[in-house]
């Protein structure tokens, strides 16, 4: 008989969700920080919308330098500004670099951050930061990362175009999959997880079909934070170290590297744990998991190759190099140079990941 034995650690959050209600909510927890001089994060593409959201608000400094994987140029430079501008709260509007920005900012300041997401990216809910240098992306685990409050509203995704709300979803699904067997997992990150994937498995199809459809947004977002909240404390696994590598030494897009790993990474790793793999592959209404996921891809058309955003197979040995010290030691299954490089081989190919789960000595 095994005794069910295991830590883990609620984070502090509010967790607030209306669709239609994005400034009334906002403005309440600005409010409830009894903030005075707030600097407002959001891409120039944002900044209109931003703007209605945070109408009323004591915004001191709007920042619009928002780039991907948060280069640490311009971390620093948004440091610098929330310095000169004597801020006591961070408002971040947007998909993960913004939110990401604002951790950047909160790491090195310790100012409380509200995150208004309009991505499925998931980063509000975790308190993992990361920032890119020389191509180079670090990671970290710090708690002044984790936004103070969450303001989820669907109808700020139904601009997101079909085809980014798609790799979004399964960025989010590849949360639930590594809160599944992530280094910390444990039973209360997966039922997170399973339930993350049920979500995303009805409403990824509905949005799909529909842009407008809301109650499939509703149901995206809800499971972005599920899968968010499973993640950030089963820690990375080996799916987020892989892709963590090829956006910052690649410059690869991060929700599409995301959806095309994915499979790869759960065909490697589901064979060494059934019990794992069946609890996925129920949440996805399949017998089988990759089945069911490969299922879901083909319903949404989903992103296929690394080869499609840039990355080369040329790259493979540099990639792999990278990677493999990154590797949890308790990944369900071991991984090895060769198999990362097979891995990321049918990857950058789009190859059927089927070919994944065989020995390494019976593949072609």
């Amino acid at each position: 008989m095994h005794q069910l034995r295991f830590e883990h650690e609620n984070l502090t959050q509010r967790i607030c969700f209306g669709s239609g209600s994005a400034r009334t909510l906002l403005a309440a927890e600005v409010e409830r920080l009894a903030a005075e001089r707030v600097m407002l994060i959001a891409s120039a593409r944002e900044a209109e919308r931003a703007g209605s959201i945070t109408a009323g608000l004591p915004i001191a400094h709007r920042h619009s330098e928002v780039r991907m994987h948060v280069p640490v140029e311009a971390a620093e430079h948004a440091r610098a500004c929330a310095a000169r501008h004597d801020v006591d709260a961070l408002v971040c509007i947007g998909g993960g670099s913004a939110i990401g920005l604002a951790k950047a900012v909160a790491l090195a300041t310790g100012l409380p951050i509200i995150a208004v997401p309009t991505t499925y990216a998931g980063s509000e809910a975790t308190t993992v930061w990361g920032m890119t240098d020389n191509g180079r992306k670090t990671t970290g685990v710090d708690a002044r990362v984790l936004p103070r409050a969450i303001v989820y509203d669907a109808e700020l995704t139904l601009s997101l175009p079909v085809a980014m709300s798609v790799a979004s979803g399964l960025n989010a699904l590849a949360h639930c999959v590594d809160g599944m067997w992530g280094p910390r997992a444990d039973p209360i990150d997966q039922a997170l997880a399973v339930e993350g994937i049920r979500a995303l498995w009805i409403g990824l199809p509905a949005v799909a079909a529909n842009s407008r459809d809301l109650a499939g947004r509703e149901h995206v977002l809800y499971a972005a934070y599920l899968s968010a909240a499973a993640f950030s404390s089963a820690g990375s696994g080996l799916h987020h170290k892989i892709c963590h590598v090829l956006g910052g030494a690649y410059n690869l897009p991060h929700a599409q590297t995301h959806a095309v790993v994915l499979p790869y990474v759960l065909a490697y790793n589901a064979p060494a744990v059934p019990h794992i793999q069946r609890r996925i592959a129920a949440a996805l209404g399949a017998s089988d998991a990759l089945d069911g996921l490969q299922r879901l891809r083909r319903q949404l058309d989903a992103p296929k190759a690394l080869s499609d955003y840039g990355f080369r197979e040329s790259d493979i040995d540099e990639a792999v190099a990278a990677i493999l010290p990154g590797v949890p030691d308790n990944n369900p299954r071991q991984v090895t140079a060769e198999d990362l490089g097979h891995v990321l081989r049918a990857a950058c190919r789009g190859s059927d990941p089927a070919t994944i789960s065989q020995p390494i000595e019976s593949q072609p």
